[in-house]
């Protein structure tokens, strides 16, 4: 069980001090690894035996188990905190430190390998599942418009066995991994590398295990300052692989481009108004 299941789940036996805390906990559940038991038991007005109290009725043995299972939950991208929106000015913040760290000029050389890689591959096979899936759709759509030869995996109805057959070293895998991978992501990671094909990883922190299975890492921050994770500097990331990708391309990726457009015409599929 959450933190917050088992505070509800206890709440009605909770006497009125340790109820005060208990909201206290609620309220702060996304920020509470910042906090001590002393801050909090002065937070809610309680004593710390009143805390230490509380703790045990909802089964850790002290606030540090508490404050460690808290983390564990946030780092594994499972939404919490309070119901109230932060300041808009800590979400821009936020994001802003998740673009610096995607985008550091220090991994230009990363950035750079991939371009190279996802521009002079005979096929580019971006797999994302979960909720990596829209950002590998936003990446292979970008980069569809450049060059051919790039698919999407897994398609709706679609196993990932398929995708990956006749793949070889001249081919790129791109495996967008961001935290609440599925499980067997290991495993997949194992099989893309196994087929021969370069292997570029973009995720978060947690998967920084899988680093050493991949030809190229690209750690991509999800941190926001409210329950859920952002995915801001994800896309802005799939634009920079994009416009290099078009740019490495040159003329042949410009008459791409602007066959496309040729085509939307055609179709009349675009309000360009």
């Amino acid at each position: 069980m959450s933190i917050e299941q088992r505070i509800h789940a206890h709440y009605a036996g909770l006497s009125p001090q340790e109820r005060r805390a208990a909201d206290l906990i609620l309220d702060h559940l996304d920020d509470l690894a910042l906090y001590s038991s002393a801050e909090l038991a002065q937070m809610s007005g309680v004593s710390r035996a009143t805390l230490s109290r509380l703790y045990r009725h909802l089964g850790f043995e002290s606030f540090t188990e508490l404050r460690e299972t808290a983390r564990t939950l946030r780092q594994q991208g499972v939404p919490l905190g309070a119901d109230g929106d932060p300041e808009l000015g800590q979400h821009l913040d936020q994001e802003l430190r998740n673009l610096r760290k995607a985008l550091d000029p220090s991994g230009e050389d990363r950035t750079a390998r991939a371009v190279q890689a996802l521009a002079g591959a005979r096929r580019v096979l971006v797999i994302g599942m979960r909720n990596s899936y829209p950002v590998a759709l936003h990446l292979k759509q970008q980069l569809q418009q450049a060059r051919d030869e790039v698919r999407l995996a897994p398609l709706p109805g679609q196993t990932l066995g398929e995708e990956l057959v006749g793949l070889g070293p001249e081919d790129v895998v791109v495996l967008l991994g961001f935290r609440r991978r599925p499980r067997g992501f290991e495993r997949l990671v194992a099989v893309c590398a196994a087929t021969g094909a370069r292997t570029v990883l973009v995720a978060d922190g947690t998967a920084r295990r899988h680093a050493a299975a991949v030809d190229l890492w690209i750690e991509c921050p999800l941190d926001g300052v409210g329950p859920f994770d952002s995915y801001a500097a994800a896309m802005s990331l799939v634009a920079v692989l994009a416009d290099g990708v078009l740019a490495a391309t040159g003329a042949e990726g410009r008459q791409r481009v602007g066959r496309a457009a040729e085509l939307y015409a055609e179709l009349d599929e675009l309000d360009l108004r």
